[in-house]
């Protein structure tokens, strides 16, 4: 008798825990703060970062998640920079809010194009070999000047050229609720 009215106490007190858990619905919006810097040239994919809510969630009046209750985020893509082309990439998405799993988008982040910086470093370079090539040997030395000077410029294009994206600590992003997670990590 003893044993039964224990085992019922047991599965009211659980019910009542998992009732009294606010689930986040799905359609709720979440503005976190990222806790670290993030960048394309780090981060791999399934990398957890800490993150923080950044405005109260509030749903039909009551408070599901507080400003500062803890939050994680998971790396879901990375590609890094190419040295001529391709910027850098990485998406991130929301995975729990106050230990609860949850299902959302991702935030896609990129770096910034090559082609500007690159034009600026090829073409420079083959004008300055135009330039000292014409004026060491006439019409045929700007020739030969202008390509090894485009070749040098495209040289310095390459050893520098890396476009990684940087996500800094403090970044606030929202993602919107699609239910809860299926995998709980």
């Amino acid at each position: 008798m003893k044993g039964k009215v224990a085992l019922n106490l047991v599965f009211v007190c659980a019910l009542a825990m998992s009732l009294s858990a606010a689930t986040l619905p799905a359609g709720t919006n979440v503005t976190v703060r990222t806790g670290a810097t993030l960048s394309s040239k780090t981060a791999r994919a399934g990398k957890t970062i800490p993150c923080s809510v950044a405005r109260d969630v509030v749903v039909h009046g009551e408070k599901l998640a507080k400003v500062g209750d803890p939050a994680k985020c998971r790396v879901t893509g990375v590609k890094h920079s190419g040295r001529l082309h391709a910027p850098g990439l990485l998406s991130i998405r929301l995975a729990e809010v106050n230990g609860q799993p949850v299902a959302t988008g991702s935030h896609t982040f990129k770096g910034k194009g090559h082609t500007k910086s690159n034009v600026t470093k090829i073409g420079g370079g083959a004008a300055a070999g135009a330039l000292i090539g014409g004026l060491a040997g006439g019409g045929k030395g700007a020739l030969i000047g202008t390509a090894a000077g485009g070749a040098a410029g495209t040289g310095v294009a390459a050893a520098t050229g890396k476009e990684e994206v940087v996500v800094p600590a403090e970044t606030a992003m929202t993602f919107t609720i699609h239910g809860p997670s299926k995998q709980n990590r």
